[in-house]
C-alpha cells in the first residue's frame, strides 16, 4: 500500500510516533501528529511534523472529512483505569468509516503468564493485569470497527520498548532491587527505532486483519536486562532479592510484572512482512559487543 498520496495520522504522537513521523519525513510524506500535551506538541513541531492538539477524552475530534481514507496509527494508551479502552471507542465512534486502515499498538501482556514458554501469535489471550485487559478491549474494538465499516486493521503486540535515550537509568541510580537471576521471569523487548520501522511496514504491507508480535526475538530474564543496562551505563548492577523478599522492597507495579513470564517468537513478523531488524538483541541495540 503506497502512502505517498495518503493522509497519514499519528494519534498519540509521542516518542514512537515521532520516530514513525521521521520515517515519513525522510520520504517527503506529510504525517500529522495528534497529541494532548504541550511538551509532545513542542517536540513534534521542533522535528518539523505537522502537529495538532486535542483531547479525545474530552471529545475533541477533527472533522471526519479530514480523516477520509486516512491511514491511522493509534498509539494512544488506554485510560489508566477500568476494563475498557474508552479513548479508542470514542475516537472510532466519532470518525465512523472515515479511516482506510488503522495500525494499533497493543501489548504482549495480553498473553498473560506463560510460565516462560516460547509462544507465538496463536497463543490464547489470557490477560491478568487490568492494563492488559484494556488492551484486549482495544484489539476487539478495532476489529469490530473493521467488520462494521470495511476498514482495515493491523495489530502489533509490543513488549518493553527501549533505546539509549529511554532506559531505566534513574531506577538503577536509586539501586532499586531486582529478583535473583534464578527466580526472575523472562521478558521481551524491541528497540524503539525497530518498532517505528515495523509500524510503517505494517501499514504498507500487512494483510488486513493481521496480528504480529513486534518483538526482537531475543528475550532475557528481567534481571539480566537490568544488569546489561547497568553495564552499558557504567552504573552498579542492582541488588538482588528473593521472590519471598520482593513484596517488602518493590512497588506494586514492578511486582505485577514479576508475575508473568514468557518468551515470544517473531517469526511471523520477520517472514510475512520481510522485516530485517536493525537491533535483533539488547546488546546490538546498546552498541555492546556480543550483539
Amino acid at each position: 500500500m503506497s502512502t505517498s498520496n495518503q493522509n497519514v495520522w499519528i494519534m498519540g504522537c509521542g516518542d514512537i510516533g515521532r520516530r514513525v513521523g521521521r520515517l515519513y519525513q525522510n520520504e517527503g510524506v506529510k504525517a500529522i501528529g495528534w497529541v494532548r500535551g504541550e511538551e509532545s506538541l513542542r517536540l513534534g513541531l521542533e522535528q518539523g511534523l505537522a502537529m495538532r492538539k486535542g483531547d479525545v477524552d474530552q471529545g475533541s475530534f477533527f472533522p471526519i472529512f479530514a480523516l477520509d481514507e486516512a491511514l491511522v496509527y493509534w498509539f494512544m494508551p488506554p485510560p489508566p483505569k477500568g476494563e475498557t479502552d474508552d479513548r479508542l471507542r470514542r475516537f472510532l465512534k466519532g470518525v465512523d468509516a472515515a479511516p482506510k486502515r488503522v495500525v494499533l499498538i497493543s501489548t504482549t501482556g495480553v498473553y498473560g503468564d506463560c510460565g516462560g514458554r516460547w509462544i507465538d501469535e496463536s497463543e490464547p489471550l489470557k490477560p491478568v493485569a487490568a492494563r492488559a485487559r484494556r488492551r484486549v478491549d482495544a484489539e476487539e474494538t478495532v476489529q469490530a470497527w473493521a467488520a462494521r465499516f470495511g476498514g482495515e486493521t493491523v495489530i502489533l503486540r509490543v513488549p518493553g520498548i527501549y533505546a539509549p535515550d529511554r532506559l531505566p537509568l534513574e531506577r538503577l541510580k536509586r539501586s532499586e532491587p531486582v529478583l535473583r537471576e534464578e527466580e526472575a521471569p523472562w521478558t521481551n523487548r524491541i528497540h524503539a527505532d525497530d518498532l517505528a520501522m515495523v509500524c510503517k511496514r505494517a501499514m504498507e504491507a500487512a494483510p488486513a486483519g493481521a496480528i504480529y508480535n513486534a518483538v526482537d526475538g531475543s528475550p532475557s530474564s528481567m534481571t539480566a536486562y537490568f544488569n546489561q543496562v547497568a553495564d552499558y551505563a557504567g552504573l552498579p548492577r542492582p541488588p538482588q532479592v528473593s521472590r519471598a523478599e520482593a513484596p517488602a522492597v518493590m512497588g506494586a507495579g514492578m511486582l505485577s510484572y514479576l508475575q508473568e513470564s514468557r518468551r515470544i517468537r517473531n517469526d511471523k513478523l520477520l517472514t510475512e512482512l520481510g522485516i530485517r531488524l536493525q537491533y535483533p538483541s539488547l546488546a546490538a541495540g546498546l552498541g555492546m559487543t556480543g550483539g
